[in-house]
């Protein structure tokens, strides 16, 4: 974990945004446009999904009616995908990190409100699929339950109200650039989580950025610390993901002297997009050779400002010869730090060794070691 940072103010209330901030909506929600727009003759645009986030439903559907250039109305386009999104409700999927801040607000009674552009309803549907989060909150408010929704002023108001706080007593947490300046105008401090990629320039206004909720640190806000930190390195919910070894980019050994075993991203689209970008470690099996410890990069490597999204794991073995083509699985198991750019390529290459010998020494641990044999990372692919 990053060093400490010096106590901004005491805090004692924590106010939450839902869509995008705590819940994986936007996936879902692209999803869904993407089979619909389809019946237009259309194909939808991720890189375009900023027009929508943080808009009331019917906003967001006047968005996409413009955009691209429907001969529905806003209204008829409503009514066929607000029956589409209800049915998926059930699967959408908490953001990392979400679970656990809940969890250790709620455990030391830090008081919480939950505010968001979506009608009460809805809030309230999407809560029933998520265990403990309803009663974990003092208040919730949705759009329908004020005269005029963010990035006003008035909901995060209303929240601090409800919760019997001063609105300067507030840390708001919200992935919005509007709702940032709507809490901003609260009189509130802000916490800025951006859930587009490469817009962290725009949080301007924002009292602190952080790039996922597995970033928050509660105790610079006078908040109670997290404790599950261990030895610079953070265990997460194991994930898993696989494939064959692919040429790169050409810059792990030539560039960095760091030979990374990359992975194709086709067909694991889903996953990349909801894994914050970041350092993480874990275990590595190559169907012929075994299993080694490894650290790995999600993102867009903010020195060489990749286009797309990657994966490059570096198996912490020194190895004779290449192996591309070979099958690589991965299991994921802990989380290091977000990505970061750095002054130069020698600082760059400092910082990588750095987290591969944090993850070399954690994953001898048993927490992380347990991981080490489970059969997804000790099959090979097409078994």
């Amino acid at each position: 974990m990053a060093a400490a940072t010096p106590l901004r103010r005491v805090l004692s209330c924590v106010i939450l945004d839902l869509d995008g901030t705590l819940l994986n909506t936007d996936g879902l929600v692209g999803d869904v446009l993407k089979m619909l727009l389809v019946k237009y003759g259309k194909q939808w645009d991720a890189k375009v999904a900023h027009r929508i986030v943080g808009k009331t439903p019917i906003e967001a559907a006047t968005a996409v009616k413009e955009d691209y250039e429907l001969t529905c109305t806003a209204d008829e386009f409503m009514s066929e995908i607000t029956p589409m999104l209800s049915e998926r409700w059930c699967n959408i999927r908490a953001l990392p990190g979400a679970n656990r801040l809940i969890k250790h607000l709620k455990g030391h009674g830090v008081p919480m409100a939950l505010v968001s552009n979506s009608p009460r309803e809805s809030i309230e549907t999407k809560l029933s699929y998520h265990e403990g989060w309803k009663e974990s909150f003092s208040a919730i408010i949705g759009a329908d339950e004020v005269r005029m929704r963010k990035p006003s002023p008035e909901i995060f108001l209303e929240a601090a109200k409800l919760l019997n706080a001063e609105p300067s007593s507030c840390l708001v947490i919200d992935d919005s650039l509007p709702d940032v300046g709507g809490a901003k105008a609260a009189g509130m401090e802000v916490a800025a989580v951006p859930s587009l990629p490469k817009s962290s320039h725009l949080y301007t206004s924002a009292d602190e950025m952080i790039n996922s909720l597995l970033d928050l640190r509660p105790e610079i806000w006078g908040l109670p610390p997290f404790q599950d930190w261990i030895n610079g390195t953070l265990p997460i919910e194991p994930w898993y993901i696989g494939g064959p070894v692919i040429k790169g980019y050409g810059r792990g050994s030539k560039v960095l002297g760091i030979p990374t075993a990359n992975l194709s991203t086709e067909g694991w689209s889903d996953i990349l997009s909801y894994h914050p970008s970041g350092v993480y470690f874990g275990w590595a099996g190559l169907s012929t050779r075994g299993i080694y410890k490894m650290v790995m990069s999600i993102g867009w490597n903010p020195y060489f400002n990749n286009t797309e999204k990657t994966i490059e794991p570096w198996l912490l073995h020194d190895f004779n010869e290449d192996f591309y083509g070979e099958e690589l699985r991965l299991a994921i198991v802990g989380y290091i730090r977000p990505e970061a750019n750095f002054s130069s390529l020698e600082s760059l290459i400092s910082k990588i060794h750095e987290d591969g010998k944090i993850s070399k020494e954690a994953l001898d641990l048993p927490p992380y070691a347990a991981y080490k044999d489970v059969p997804y990372v000790k099959k090979p692919l097409n078994s």
